[in-house]
């Protein structure tokens, strides 16, 4: 082998070995081109299906026009206006998308009392992911609506916070309705009170008149006149009760009431009655009282309220216990019978008849004023539908909480947890 051979072999092997790296980079190219024109598929996919669900989503908010649907920018600014709240607030949407507060469609006072500005509007929102209240829109041509207006959070594409929606439904003609119906019952209930005190008045003249006794006939029809007075008295203090509680005007008293003496009047006021239907009332109180803090009148009405129910809605042969506990509220707010650290004392009433139940679809609502069960009605059983609606008010303005179980069929247990 010659000098300039032996020198050409390394030369050559220098050669092979780029014309292996060359190919080798052009392996990577076309793999590397192969990938981003995949990714570049795959971008257009995913942009394509953003486009159509914006697309959808726009559809859809555009096709909501009983509802106003206002979207925000983090300070309020208008980004989404549909036909909703172009028809509420007499406004296109070309007029205030990007140049309008939703602040601005609110009464000032309103705002004012609420903290102010957006916080006032987005705040518990803010703290508990959703808020739900009446608030008053003032549209374009300075009319004011009553309007339930839902406030969420709006999130970008990234999950950012991006906003605010606030979906309202106009409310002006319910509450009004509302309204003229409480001032109905309170104007009703005040034109009965007044015969019927003059009808029991006159009645208790007749009945206590020694000069002219009545005859047995007699007597017995008066003091059913008597009892049915009685009886239309109640309804009508019911009522203004809860035309009270709806405007507001609702005030307690507080002192300081033994819970066990409440339970033992309620239980006395209901002893007759039980004992006319056959139905058996036991009484478990703490032999040293249980003291809350609460106007006594009104615990007194919401626990006949409950122990009358009881035994109205309990078939001949059946049982109402009634069970007065100290016990501990956790933060949780689960009741336990020992304390733990952080809870709060409590006193706990149980009301549990071994009745004729509630419906489980119909639970949620036994507390509207009105409504009665379709298990009452099936059952014949007289009333109005108040009592709950009542002893849920009275248990609400002490701090305090309602609860309901029940089997159809099987029974009922009312519980009314107070703070101590």
């Amino acid at each position: 082998m010659t000098t300039t051979e032996a020198a050409a072999l390394p030369l050559e092997a220098e050669l092979s070995r780029l014309r292996a790296e060359v190919a080798r980079l052009e392996d990577e190219r076309a793999a590397l081109r192969d990938a981003m024109q995949h990714r570049d598929e795959e971008l257009e996919v995913a942009a394509r299906m953003l486009r159509a669900r914006a697309q959808t989503m726009t559809s859809v908010i555009d096709a909501v026009t009983e509802q106003s649907i206002i979207g925000t920018d983090r300070d309020g600014v208008i980004r989404v206006w549909n036909p909703g709240a172009e028809k509420l607030l007499r406004l296109p949407r070309q007029d205030v998308v990007r140049t309008r507060s939703i602040t601005e469609f609110h009464l000032p006072e309103e705002l004012d009392e609420a903290g102010g500005g957006l916080d006032a509007l987005v705040g518990v929102a803010r703290e508990q992911g959703r808020d739900v209240r009446d608030w008053t829109y003032v549209a374009a041509d300075g009319s004011e609506i009553t309007v339930s207006v839902a406030v969420t959070p709006r999130a970008d594409d990234r999950g950012e916070h991006a906003g605010w929606n606030f979906v309202g439904t106009d409310m002006t003609e319910a509450r009004a309705t509302e309204r003229m119906k409480d001032q109905f019952v309170s104007l009703i209930s005040h034109e009965l009170r007044t015969p019927l005190t003059s009808i029991r008045g006159y009645l208790e003249l007749v009945l206590d008149d020694e000069d002219q006794p009545l005859t047995d006939d007699q007597r017995t029809y008066l003091t059913t006149v008597e009892r049915n007075a009685d009886r239309l008295l109640r309804l009508v203090g019911d009522l203004l009760f809860t035309a009270q509680v709806d405007a507001g005007r609702f005030t307690l008293q507080p002192e300081d009431v033994d819970l066990s003496e409440v339970v033992r009047g309620a239980e006395e006021t209901a002893r007759v009655t039980a004992r006319a239907a056959g139905v058996d009332v036991d009484v478990e109180v703490p032999d040293a009282g249980l003291v809350v803090r609460g106007d006594a009148v009104r615990l007194g009405q919401a626990c006949d309220n409950l122990v009358s129910n009881a035994v109205k809605f309990t078939p001949r042969g059946g049982r109402v216990t009634l069970t007065l506990r100290a016990g501990w509220r956790t933060a949780d707010g689960d009741a336990v019978s020992t304390p733990v650290e952080g809870a709060l004392p409590v006193a706990t009433l149980a009301v549990r008849d071994t009745g004729i139940g509630i419906p489980a679809g119909e639970q949620g609502q036994l507390f509207a004023r009105f409504f009665r069960a379709s298990s009452a009605r099936r059952a014949a059983v007289p009333g109005v539908g108040l009592g709950l609606a009542i002893t849920k008010a009275i248990t609400t303005a002490h701090g305090g909480t309602l609860e309901l179980t029940s089997v159809e069929g099987q029974g009922t247990t009312f519980t009314v947890v107070l703070p101590r």
